[in-house]
């Protein structure tokens, strides 16, 4: 199964200057819970912009086409590349989990093949974006956990889960 997992904001912006927009403890946690154990695929910008670099626990796959090496990191130079490669050594392993983690670039080239997007909307309005996660109006949401702000959050968010109609 391919998933999609982003925080998004009411007008799709996802980052501004390789960053993310919003500072939800409660949407990396679900990321944390989501993807630990599993395989995720980023774009190289993505990689840059993790504090620590490869994610512990999970299987790092990175789609770059200049870089051929990075630390705890398995590079394909292309999505498709990175998929297929996946798919056939996780099913040998038993692991049919791939989770996109980012950014822009790869949401847009990914999205004909996920199956399902665990999307965190955020009720805002990004001002300041230069990142944008594609359309997504051809999918039906499942399953939406709704929050309001709190002494962590200065944003209502809700947890939506979709798949395709």
């Amino acid at each position: 199964m391919i998933s999609i997992i982003a925080a998004v904001s009411e007008n799709r912006a996802i980052g501004n200057n390789n960053k993310l927009l919003y500072w939800l403890p409660n949407d990396l946690k679900r990321f944390k819970a989501l993807t630990t154990g599993h395989t995720i695929i980023m774009g190289r910008k993505t990689y840059e912009s993790l504090p620590k670099g490869a994610l512990p626990n999970r299987r790092n796959v990175v789609v770059s086409r200049n870089v051929k090496e990075l630390p705890g990191c398995e590079v394909y130079p292309s999505l498709l590349d990175a998929i297929s490669t996946v798919q056939t050594k996780d099913s040998e392993q038993g692991d049919s989990e791939i989770y996109i983690i980012g950014g822009a670039s790869i949401y847009t080239q990914a999205l004909p093949f996920a199956d399902r997007l665990c999307l965190t909307l955020v009720h805002d309005v990004a001002k300041e974006a230069d990142a944008f996660f594609p359309p997504f109006d051809d999918w039906k949401e499942v399953e939406r956990e709704d929050h309001d702000t709190d002494e962590k959050h200065a944003y209502k968010y809700s947890f939506v889960d979709y798949v395709r109609k």
